[in-house]
C-alpha cells in the first residue's frame, strides 16, 4: 500500500449545498480542498479519534471526529473503497473504520443528542439525521417547542428554512426547564451573532468601496460589525476566506480586501468582497479593550495591548490575528511603470488587475478573484478600439470567460512572461512548447499562501527558447499587427518612409528582454507590379422600336380583374390593390389558373415571332450607330470649347489699363502681332485636325444605308 490515498469528486455539505473537491489521506494528515472556493481543511493524524463508514445519499460517506470536538463529513465514495481505506486507517492512524447504519424507518419520535457541533436525532440508537449547529442562525422557544432557523445559501435550489422540535415536560427534574436546556445547548454551538460584551477595538470612519460608504468597524472576538449611516453588517470570522493587502498604482494608497463565503447581503445584492481603501499617510495609535494577560493568552504574541503605526497596518494586523488566516500580497510581478498591478477595464469599469503568486485579483467594480488552479487557459487578443492596447482573456474550467480590456501595449511583455512562468495554458502560443509547459502543481496547496515560488530559472530557460524560435522577431510585443508570441512578425515600415525602423513604443514594450541585443537589419520591401486593368465591358444597348415583352399569367389576370377589385373595395389604395390581388390569385383553383397560363404562353409565342421579324428587318442596329456618331460629335465640340476658352484667357492676360508708357505700347504691339500670327497658326492647325478627324471617322449608318 502506498503512502497516500487520493480521491476526486468527493463532496462536502456546506450550508445545504454540496461542494465537490479532492480528498487525500497521507501518513501525516487528512487534506480536503474545495474546488469551488479553494479552501483547504487539514486534519492532523494524531487528532483523529473517530472514523465511521455510512451509507448516504451520494453512495457512501466517511464521518471523522477529532479530539478537539470537530466533526468532518465527506460523501461520494464507492462501495469498493471501504477495504483499502480501512486498512490505511489501521496502519497509519491507529483508528478503526467502523460501519454505522442509518435509521430509515421515517419515525419522527426519538432522542436528541448533542455531540460537539452536531445535533443528532436518534431512533432506537440509530441516527435518523444530524443537524450541524453551525448552520443555525436563530433559536426560538415556545411552551413545549424549540424552533431552529438556518442560514440560507444562494447556491441551493431548495433550502431548509426551519425545524421544530417538541420537547415534552420532564417530571423528574423540576429545577430546569427542558425547553430552555435544549435551547442553551443549541445556542452554545450555533452560529448566532450576539453582540455581548465590549468590542476588542473600534476603527472610526473607514472608507469602504464595496459596500460603498464610510463605516465604523467594531472588532468583536467572533465577528466583525460594520456600522454605517444607512446599513449595518455583521460578518462572522468563519465566513472569511482570504485577506489581501494590495498597493494602489499611485503608491499613496492601499487596498485591504476581505473575501467572504457566503457573501453579505443587502436586498438582492450580494457582496462577496469587502474592500477598504486607506491612505499610506494616515497613522493610528490603537489600544485593545483587553488586559495584557488576556491579549497574550488569546493572540499568542500576534498582538499587543498598545500598538501604533499606519492605519492599514493596524487593521490588517488585527484582522490577521482574529481570523487566523495569512494575508496575500502581490508577488514579484512588476509592470512597465514599475507598479505591481496593471490598469485595465472589466465590464466597462476601469480598475486594477493584480497578478499574484497563485492567482489574479481585480479591484474594484466588480471585484474578481481567479485562482490558477481553476483557470483553463488565457488568451492575448487585439484591442477592439485601438492598436495601442490589447485584451487579456481568462477562461475557467467551468466555462466562464473574463475579459480585461484596454491594457497598455507596453505591459504585454511583462504579463506574457509572468503567465508563462506560472505555467498557465496560453491559447495563442506560437512556438511548440505547449505540451511541456504543464508542470505538476500541488493540487492540495492553499491559494492564499504568501510564499513565493522559485520560477526564475524556468523563466530564463523559456526566454532563451523564445529568442531561438523568433529569429526575425525584434520583441514579443513589437508589432501592432499580431499579439501571437513566437510567430514571426512581418516587417512593417512607417508611412511615407522607405526604410523605417520600429516605433518608439515598440522598443519600450520589451525593454526587459532585448535592450542589450543588436537590432538586425530588416529585409527590403518588395514592391509588387501593378496588374493591368481589364477593359470595361460595354453596356448592352436597349433595342428601340422592338416588340414589347409579354405579360405573365398573373399580370394578364390582374389587368382583367383590377376594375372588379376597385368596385368591390371602394377607396382602396394602389398598394392595397396589389395585396388583395395577390391573395385572390393564391386562392384561385388550378383550372382557373390554367386558362391564364394558356393566354400567357400564346402571348410569349407571338412575342418571339415578332422579335424574329424585327431582327430580320435590320432593327436594333441604328441605335448603336447613332450613339457612336453622337460620341464623335461630342469630341469635336469639346476641342472647340477648349480652344475658345484658351483664347479668352490670353485676351484677359493682355490687360485694359488706361495709361500705357511708350515702351509698353511698342512691346504690346509687337506682342499682339505675334499673338495674331500664333492665333491664326493655331486656327489653321485646329482646322487641319478637324479635317483629319472627319476623314478617320467612319460613315454613319444613314450613309451606309444609302
Amino acid at each position: 500500500m502506498g503512502d497516500t490515498l487520493e480521491f476526486s469528486d468527493i463532496y462536502q455539505e456546506v450550508k445545504g449545498s454540496w461542494n465537490d473537491g479532492r480528498l487525500r489521506f497521507s501518513k501525516q494528515n487528512v487534506v480536503y480542498k474545495s474546488s469551488k472556493t479553494g479552501k483547504v481543511d487539514s486534519i492532523q493524524a494524531g487528532e483523529l479519534n473517530l472514523a465511521q463508514w455510512r451509507r448516504v445519499c451520494l453512495g457512501h460517506g466517511i464521518k471523522l471526529g477529532t479530539s478537539s470536538g470537530h466533526v468532518y463529513k465527506y460523501d461520494g465514495f464507492r462501495d469498493t473503497d471501504f477495504e483499502k481505506i480501512s486498512e490505511f486507517f489501521k496502519a497509519n492512524y491507529k483508528v478503526e473504520l467502523t460501519e454505522k447504519d442509518m435509521c430509515v424507518k421515517g419515525w419522527n419520535w426519538g432522542t436528541a443528542k448533542f455531540s460537539g457541533p452536531l445535533l443528532s436525532f436518534e431512533v432506537n440508537d440509530s441516527t435518523a439525521f444530524e443537524v450541524p449547529l453551525s448552520n443555525v442562525s436563530q433559536c426560538a422557544t415556545g411552551k413545549n417547542e424549540v424552533t431552529l432557523e438556518f442560514h440560507q445559501n444562494d447556491d441551493t435550489e431548495v433550502s431548509l428554512m426551519e425545524v421544530r422540535f417538541y420537547v415534552p415536560p420532564n417530571q423528574s427534574d423540576e429545577r430546569q426547564d427542558p425547553v430552555e436546556a435544549f435551547a442553551e445547548n443549541v445556542l452554545s454551538k450555533a452560529d448566532v451573532i450576539q453582540a455581548t460584551g465590549d468590542a476588542v477595538c473600534i476603527f472610526k470612519e473607514l472608507q469602504c468601496l464595496t459596500p460603498r460608504g464610510r463605516y465604523d468597524i467594531r472588532i468583536y472576538p467572533t465577528f466583525l460589525h460594520l456600522h454605517g449611516k444607512t446599513f449595518d453588517y455583521k460578518i462572522p470570522y468563519t465566513t472569511v476566506l482570504r485577506l489581501f493587502l494590495l498597493p494602489h498604482k499611485d503608491q499613496r494608497q492601499m487596498f485591504f480586501v476581505i473575501s467572504l463565503d457566503p457573501p453579505i447581503k443587502q436586498g438582492q445584492t450580494r457582496y462577496h468582497f469587502l474592500i477598504l481603501l486607506f491612505s499610506k499617510e494616515e497613522d493610528l495609535s490603537l489600544t485593545l479593550n483587553m488586559s495584557e494577560e488576556d491579549v497574550e493568552r488569546r493572540f499568542e504574541g500576534k498582538l499587543s495591548k498598545n500598538m501604533s503605526g499606519s492605519l492599514y497596518e493596524m487593521v490588517s494586523r488585527v484582522m490577521k490575528a482574529l481570523v487566523n488566516r495569512k494575508i496575500t500580497v502581490p508577488g514579484n510581478f512588476q509592470g512597465h511603470s514599475g507598479a505591481q498591478c496593471i490598469t485595465c477595464s472589466y465590464k466597462a469599469s476601469s480598475g486594477l488587475l493584480y497578478p499574484l503568486e497563485r492567482g489574479f485579483i481585480y479591484v474594484h467594480k466588480p471585484p474578481v478573484h481567479l485562482r490558477f488552479e481553476e483557470i483553463s487557459c488565457v488568451n492575448f487578443a487585439r484591442g477592439t478600439t485601438t492598436t495601442r492596447s490589447f485584451d487579456f482573456e481568462i477562461e475557467t474550467k467551468q466555462g466562464n470567460q473574463y475579459t480585461f480590456s484596454s491594457i497598455e501595449r507596453e505591459e504585454y511583455g511583462k504579463l506574457f512572461d509572468f503567465v508563462n512562468a506560472k505555467k498557465l495554458n496560453i491559447k495563442n502560443r506560437g512556438f511548440k512548447e505547449k505540451k511541456g509547459m504543464k508542470g505538476k502543481i500541488d493540487e492540495y496547496s492553499d491559494s492564499d499562501e504568501d510564499q513565493h515560488d522559485a520560477y526564475l530559472e524556468r523563466m530564463k530557460a523559456e526566454g532563451k527558447i523564445r529568442e531561438e524560435g523568433n529569429d526575425s522577431e525584434e520583441s514579443d510585443g513589437e508589432s501592432d499587427e499580431s499579439f501571437n508570441p513566437g510567430e514571426e512578425d512581418d516587417d512593417i515600415a512607417e508611412e511615407y518612409d522607405s526604410n523605417a525602423s520600429a516605433s518608439d513604443s515598440s522598443e519600450d514594450g520589451d525593454d526587459s528582454d532585448d535592450a542589450s541585443e543588436k537590432k538586425k537589419p530588416k529585409k527590403p520591401k518588395v514592391v509588387k507590379e501593378k496588374k493591368e486593368r481589364k477593359p470595361r465591358k460595354e453596356k448592352k444597348q436597349k433595342e428601340t422600336g422592338g416588340p414589347k415583352r409579354p405579360m405573365s399569367a398573373y399580370m394578364l389576370w390582374l389587368n382583367s380583374s383590377r376594375e372588379r377589385i376597385k368596385s368591390e373595395n371602394p377607396g382602396i389604395s394602389i398598394t392595397e390593390i396589389s395585396k388583395k390581388a395577390g391573395e385572390m390569385w393564391r386562392q384561385l383553383g388550378k383550372d382557373e389558373k390554367e386558362e391564364w397560363d394558356t393566354k400567357a404562353g400564346e402571348a410569349k409565342r407571338n412575342y418571339e415571332k415578332a422579335k424574329q421579324e424585327f431582327k430580320e428587318s435590320g432593327g436594333g442596329a441604328t441605335s448603336s450607330s447613332k450613339k457612336e456618331s453622337k460620341k464623335s460629335g461630342g469630341k469635336k465640340e469639346e476641342k472647340k470649347r477648349k480652344s475658345a476658352s484658351a483664347d479668352k484667357d490670353r485676351e484677359r492676360g493682355g490687360g485694359n489699363d488706361s495709361f500705357k508708357s511708350k515702351e509698353f505700347i511698342e512691346t504690346s504691339e509687337s506682342s499682339s502681332d505675334s499673338d495674331h500670327k500664333s492665333k491664326s497658326k493655331r486656327k489653321k492647325e485646329s482646322d487641319d485636325d478637324d479635317e483629319e478627324e472627319a476623314v478617320s471617322t467612319p460613315a454613319s449608318s444613314d450613309e451606309e444605308s444609302d
